[in-house]
């Protein structure tokens, strides 16, 4: 079986589909590939939630409400259905027939993961994402990807990071150590050794803005922080953030992975001492982000020379320049730098993954998730014939 990074896929436009932790909406991409895999972003979206369903994906993902199965069959099919509407409002920008469109690869919405199974203990594991790809399919036509995760569960593996063969083959140069850093809802790095294109490393690293918007959105209204500037306004506490560092998972030797369900504003609660400003803990929920980015990227490939960084957090000043102090000597990029989008590289990802499902082809890093060998991600909703 071929290696996620080897490429023998069909070229043409796929459509990709992204909606993070931080479940601030739909990211949508249109994607094409030439004969020799190499892709180009021709149009891209960002479409938020409804509020009320942002409130309850917020809510099931901290664990907050347990929904029954009618509260979440329904939920499935009105994601579905946005995740469609998303779809065709692309496409419709771009000026593109949904039949001229190979095919959709739709992340959905995590609502639960637990590589570690529910009690912790190995047993079980899964992940849980949400969006009825039958519902997409039928709504716009268009053969559709979906449920990418569970099969490297299955396999042993912790379902994430996905994304670590894309960064490859986009952002890796030869004779250069580099990382990709993705700041969405939760951080994950990439790590592409410049001597050993095969040793490529991925791995979630903790919290970065999933915590951060929440946070802010308790005590300003403001769904985040918009330029870091709230954050500039605090100090950080070096006690609290003590107390965050001292988080057991912080410990854990890749692979790993996480999400909401962990690291959530209770979690935040709990470490308070009670007399700390709300302007102040938002500047160590920062911090923390930072060093602990920092730290797993010292432990893990301690002569990177650049880091790259895409997802939400690359738009906050402030994170980039507390990154780049806990780094000396490595230059901390935005991914725009190179002519990629920092915004929808995670949406083109899943594109990238539909395309290697419909080849036949695997779409994980054993080395990354852990899982027992390389597997073919997803299952195929097929359009109406």
């Amino acid at each position: 079986m071929p290696a996620a990074g080897q490429d023998t896929g069909p070229a043409g436009l796929f459509v990709g589909l992204m909606s993070g932790t931080s479940a601030d909406g739909i990211d949508a991409a249109l994607v094409e590939f030439d004969p020799a895999g190499r892709c180009g972003l021709l149009c891209a979206s960002h479409s938020p939630w409804d509020e009320e369903v942002r409130r309850q994906l917020l809510a099931i993902g901290q664990g907050l409400a347990e929904p029954g199965l009618d509260a979440l069959g329904t939920l499935d099919v009105s994601l579905g259905e946005a995740f469609a509407a998303a779809t065709l409002s692309l496409l419709d920008a771009a000026g593109v027939e949904a039949g001229s469109v190979l095919a959709i690869g739709s992340h959905g919405q995590t609502v639960r993961h637990r590589p570690a199974g529910a009690l912790g203990d190995g047993r079980h594991p899964f992940t849980l994402q949400l969006g009825d790809a039958n519902v997409i399919a039928e709504r716009t036509g268009i053969a559709t990807v979906a449920d990418f995760r569970r099969r490297d569960v299955a396999a042993g593996g912790q379902g994430a990071p996905l994304l670590p063969a894309l960064h490859a083959a986009l952002l890796a140069a030869p004779g250069e150590d580099r990382a990709i850093l993705n700041l969405g809802g939760i951080a994950n790095l990439t790590l592409l050794p410049g001597d050993t294109p095969e040793g490529v490393r991925g791995f979630d690293t903790g919290p970065a803005n999933a915590l951060l918007d929440a946070w802010c959105e308790r005590h300003t209204g403001a769904r985040y922080d918009d330029g870091g500037r709230w954050a500039a306004g605090g100090s950080v506490d070096e006690a609290l953030l003590r107390r965050l560092l001292d988080e057991p998972w912080f410990k854990l030797p890749p692979p790993r992975s996480t999400g909401r369900e962990h690291f959530h504003l209770d979690w935040v609660q709990e470490r308070l001492g009670g007399n700390e400003q709300p302007r102040d803990v938002q500047a160590t929920l920062l911090e923390l982000t930072a060093a602990t980015v920092a730290e797993a990227l010292l432990c893990t490939q301690p002569g990177t020379s650049r880091l790259l960084v895409c997802g939400g957090g690359a738009h906050n000043p402030l994170l980039m320049e507390r990154l780049a102090a806990r780094l000396p000597g490595v230059a901390v990029e935005s991914t725009a730098v190179l002519g990629l989008d920092p915004d929808y590289i995670e949406a083109m990802g899943f594109a990238w993954l539909a395309r290697r499902t419909l080849a036949g082809l695997p779409g994980n890093l054993p080395a990354v998730t852990g899982a027992r060998g390389p597997r073919i991600l997803g299952a195929l909703y097929p359009a109406a014939s």
